[in-house]
């Protein structure tokens, strides 16, 4: 024959409350005299009873009351003169109490878990007298627990993580589930652990609910997350017991298990001559299916042609390889670079050095496009003289550009007129001969500093700018002037030989030692007597002196 669940439980509390009927027919109150009762106005009696604990089982469905015990005094002789009382815990509302027979019931369906057990006090009275006839005496009546409650995961569901490739055993997270029911009666409470779901990558130990690696060499790559179902079933598993579940979902973290590799063995960009230092050239990765620092790398320039020339850094937040440039690039004189770069991770894990090596290497090759340059100068800055005295024509100096392109397409020069405003120099448009087409004046303008043009014949979008200062060389062609004005007094008793003024004179000209100048009276002057003049030779300036004395 077999039981449903409902009629197996049910066979239980029979079973149980058999079996807690007989207990309680032994815990009837026995005597002691180990402690006498005194009673006002009687002679002293020795106490009767003494009560022990009764047991009642929890959950009983009858539809009668359940019976729990029964009080009885010695002093009871069965003829109703005495009366029993039933107060404490529950008395009346849970618990009730037969006056004439003692016999004690449960009213109510009882729960272990909401209350194990009740403290009451039980009284003999003489009915008539209504005077005890037994000392007031306090017992327990304790529940009985059945297997009604369910073990519960009350942390759950779980997170846990655990490294890829750990060994079999690995401990991941330990779970716990906790039973209501009395652990210190039966099996109630006694729960083993079980996996419905999560095999054959995971187990769990039954007694601690300890989840382990099941399989070895988890790729967290291949696949990096597992719901796991974890089950706890009371009464230690066996048929019968109560189980409750929970789901732990457990993370594979990663380690440093794969090499980077770069996707292709060369790669080949191309560039323009033009581009500015510091310019992105190209960005490469070598492919890592690690994360994190695990797939940290760095790179570098480990061969090739274009050492000094290209540099190549890591971008932290993509892992790119960023190839820049360090010099300028020509494609006249260089037209291609080969570069030779490896990638290796930054972080090696000891174990998994047999996967390695943790680096690869790639070719990277750049094409230099040619870009059409303007013409270039074969001198940043001309320097020419000329002459002051120069006639208009003459020739003052050559300048010289050509094309820097393959092409090599002609160049015509032509004058910034924007410095030269007053036109004094010309240039020939094809062969870059500078000539003068004014006279010039250094006492004017001493240097004169130009921009000449240089445009491509093919494209005269395209041009180049040269820069030639023309100083200008002096001749003596300014006589010499007075400083100033001069108008000098004198006083009537001036003594002769007395110095009444000094005179200087300035020459615009410029010679390399300085200016000598001669003085002399004019011959008008030279008649009148009365003063003369002193020529210092160009050292001290000459004076004006009294040669005689003024009426």
């Amino acid at each position: 024959m077999k039981l449903g669940k409902v009629e197996f439980c049910h066979l239980l509390q029979i079973i149980a409350l058999f079996l807690c009927l007989s207990g309680m027919n032994q815990a009837e109150p026995s005597r002691s005299r180990s402690k006498p009762y005194f009673q006002s106005g009687r002679t002293r009696t020795k106490r009767s009873w003494v009560w022990n604990q009764f047991f009642v089982l929890e959950e009983y469905m009858g539809s009668d009351p359940l019976y729990v015990g029964k009080l009885h005094s010695d002093v009871d002789k069965g003829d109703g003169s005495i009366k029993y009382i039933l107060s404490g815990e529950g008395a009346s509302s849970i618990f009730i109490i037969d006056e004439n027979t003692g016999d004690i019931h449960a009213t109510k369906r009882l729960d272990r878990e909401e209350q194990a057990y009740y403290t009451l006090r039980a009284q003999a009275h003489d009915r008539l007298t209504n005077k005890p006839v037994e000392p007031e005496s306090e017992f327990v009546i304790k529940i009985q627990d059945i297997n009604d409650n369910e073990p519960k995961f009350l942390d759950g569901p779980y997170t846990a993580g655990v490294p890829e490739m750990s060994p079999v055993g690995t401990s991941v997270v330990q779970v716990t589930a906790t039973d209501a029911d009395d652990p210190t009666y039966g099996n109630s409470a006694r729960v083993v652990y079980s996996i419905l779901q999560g095999q054959p990558y995971f187990s769990v130990e039954p007694k601690t609910g300890i989840i382990k690696t099941a399989l070895p060499n988890m790729d967290r790559e291949a696949k990096d997350q597992y719901l796991l179902v974890i089950q706890a079933k009371d009464m230690v598993g066996q048929n019968g017991g109560l189980s409750g579940t929970t789901s732990v979902t457990v993370t594979l973290t990663d380690v440093n298990d794969n090499p980077p590799r770069f996707p292709r063995r060369s790669y080949q960009y191309n560039v323009p001559e033009s581009l500015p230092l510091a310019s992105v050239v190209a960005r490469i990765k070598a492919a890592d299916a690690d994360v994190g620092p695990n797939a940290e790398m760095e790179y570098k320039i480990v061969d090739g042609d274009g050492l000094g020339v290209f540099k190549i850094s890591v971008d932290k937040d993509t892992q790119e390889g960023i190839i820049t440039i360090q010099k300028e690039l020509d494609f006249e004189a260089k037209t291609s670079y080969t570069l030779r770069i490896e990638a290796a991770n930054m972080h090696v894990d000891p174990r998994f050095l047999s996967l390695g090596p943790f680096s690869d290497m790639t070719t990277v090759k750049i094409i230099v496009e040619d870009v059409d340059e303007p013409p270039v100068f074969t001198s940043r800055l001309y320097s020419m003289v000329v002459s002051e005295a120069a006639k208009v024509g003459t020739i003052i100096g050559t300048v010289a550009a050509h094309d820097p392109d393959a092409s090599n397409s002609p160049v015509r020069y032509s004058i910034d007129r924007n410095t030269d405003l007053e036109r004094y120099f010309n240039i020939d448009a094809n062969s870059g001969v500078i000539t003068t087409a004014k006279s010039l004046d250094r006492e004017t303008n001493a240097v004169h500093n130009i921009t000449v043009l240089a445009m491509e014949s093919q494209n005269p979008a395209q041009i180049g700018r040269g820069y030639v200062a023309i100083t200008i060389l002096d001749i003596n062609d300014n006589a010499p002037e007075f400083a100033m004005e001069y108008e000098t007094t004198v006083c009537e008793n001036a003594q002769p030989g007395q110095i009444i003024q000094k005179i200087s004179a300035i020459d615009k000209d410029d010679p390399p030692n300085g200016h000598q100048f001669y003085f002399s009276l004019t011959a008008e002057a030279a008649n009148n007597h009365n003063f003369t003049l002193q020529d210092n030779k160009g050292d001290v300036s000459p004076y004006l002196s009294e040669a005689v004395n003024l009426y």
